[in-house]
């Protein structure tokens, strides 16, 4: 095994990634996460979750028989070889990514090691006849598979060396650097040069500014404080999507799609006979609701207050699909829980889920920013208690 990943580090040795190919390949990893979510879900909603009884072959066979239900499950569990290389490419792209950044290659080995974990999870989902326990714990892995994904992609998105280019630009950019440096010499030796009547009415210039500098500090500190709210805000957001995924799941488990086929014996959530169903499903409504109110008031105050417009577009896009989550929710407790509008169900709530995670980033990110060091005050040079040398030294008699 050794052996194998020396000649393996040997022939790929040339081979390099730029920060822009590596964003590529998160994305692309980040993509074939959230599909596999969309698809697992459409095994249980069509009552296939049994289609192949054994794992991980189906009926003791490298191929489905030909039936609906084993060949939509069998398709999902084969789904799991494209997803798990896009992982693998995402994790060997970020050791071969230059400049290299130990981060991004942590959280990109996180991808590859959580489809392992939902492969073997699935095994012991199916062979535990799908209790409803499993099931929810698949679900579960799948989101916290997703945060690591987002974030990487965050991580790749932002960072600071994505728009370098080859070596001759960051030659180009060390001899900018070189030719600065006697820029600033030739500057300093002017600066040495100018009149000590002009330094003296700098100084006055400078005490303005210092005027200035100390109401825009304070305002600054007002900001910050805004932003603080905010920032706990939004970050309250991903602890209420979580909360309201997991009450989703469980009323699932509790409701008429467990993931068997008719005649299949599936052991359902069930605390309070008929009414168990109810129940969760109105709790899940409540917090949903809860979630709902706390977005709008997050996007409010991040327009009232000003703040950046990427934040406003993320909460914006948070507002919208939760606005339709609640449509699509009403309309298939009305209907009776029809397949098709709980897929679509399944569909946005992951999607709302990568778009809290997105918000939360980007608030914390732009809060980053803003909170700089706080504004130098210049003294006045009116309350000095007298000339300095170099104005003592024009006034004549001296």
């Amino acid at each position: 095994m050794r052996l194998t990943l020396e000649r393996l580090k040997e022939r790929t040795s040339g081979y390099t990634v730029t920060p822009g190919q590596f964003l590529i390949f998160a994305y692309v990893a980040l993509g074939a996460l959230t599909l596999i979510v969309f698809t697992g879900a459409a095994v249980r909603l069509t009552g296939s979750g049994l289609g192949c009884p054994t794992w991980p072959k189906c009926y003791g066979n490298l191929y489905p028989p030909l039936s609906s239900h084993a060949i939509i499950e069998f398709a999902n569990r084969t789904l799991t070889a494209p997803v798990s290389i896009a992982a693998g490419l995402a994790w060997l792209a970020a050791l071969r990514r230059r400049p290299y950044r130990r981060d991004l290659t942590w959280l990109a080995g996180l991808l590859p090691l959580g489809v392992v974990a939902q492969a073997v999870l699935g095994g012991l989902t199916v062979r535990g006849a799908l209790d409803y326990g499993w099931v929810m714990a698949h679900f579960a892995l799948s989101m916290l598979i997703l945060v690591a994904a987002i974030v990487l992609v965050w991580r790749a998105r932002t960072s600071p060396d994505l728009d370098l280019g080859a070596g001759e630009r960051g030659a180009r950019v060390v001899g900018a650097g070189e030719g600065g440096a006697r820029v600033v010499g030739a500057g300093e030796a002017r600066a040495r040069a100018v009149g000590a009547g002009e330094g003296g009415a700098r100084a006055v210039g400078a005490g303005e500014r210092g005027a200035g500098g100390r109401e825009a500090g304070a305002r600054g500190a007002r900001a910050r404080t805004g932003d603080r709210l905010l920032v706990r805000l939004t970050w309250g957001l991903v602890g209420l999507a979580a909360l309201t995924i997991f009450a989703g799941t469980a009323a699932t488990a509790a409701g008429p799609h467990a993931g068997g086929s008719p005649g299949q014996k599936i052991n359902r959530l069930d605390f309070d006979g008929h009414g168990t169903m109810d129940f969760v499903i109105h709790r899940h409504g409540e917090i949903a609701f809860v979630f709902g109110l706390t977005a709008l008031l997050t996007w409010y105050l991040a327009r009232r207050r000003g703040a950046g417009r990427s934040l406003q577009y993320a909460l914006t896009t948070v507002c919208v699909l939760l606005a339709a989550q609640g449509a699509v929710g009403l309309e298939q407790y009305e209907t009776h829980l029809p397949t098709e509008l709980v897929w679509v169900h399944v569909v946005m709530a992951t999607l709302t889920w990568l778009a809290t995670l997105w918000a939360a980033f980007v608030v914390g990110r732009q809060a980053a920013q803003s909170a700089g060091p706080a504004p130098l005050e210049v003294p006045d040079p009116a309350s000095d208690a007298g000339p300095s040398r170099a104005q003592a030294e024009l006034i004549p008699g001296n």
